[in-house]
């Protein structure tokens, strides 16, 4: 799956939201601390999993395509 500039904004955003790193001095620096920690990691693959079987859905729902 090829994500475009905009899709991978709107991910990033929804991950920070969901992981309460909004607000964060240096957001960047935040979630690559989150990945350094194995739990946090596993966390967030699965968002980032979810999110995209998300998109998927919508995407097939949209064009009809099976």
């Amino acid at each position: 799956m090829v994500l475009g500039d905009a899709e991978k904004e709107q991910l990033y955003q929804e991950a920070l939201h969901y992981f309460g790193l909004v607000g964060a001095l240096n957001t960047c620096e935040a979630l690559e601390a989150a990945w350094r920690d194995p739990y946090n990691q596993s966390e967030i693959r699965e968002f980032i999993l979810a999110w995209l079987r998300k998109k998927t859905k919508k995407d097939v729902k949209a064009t009809g395509v099976v």
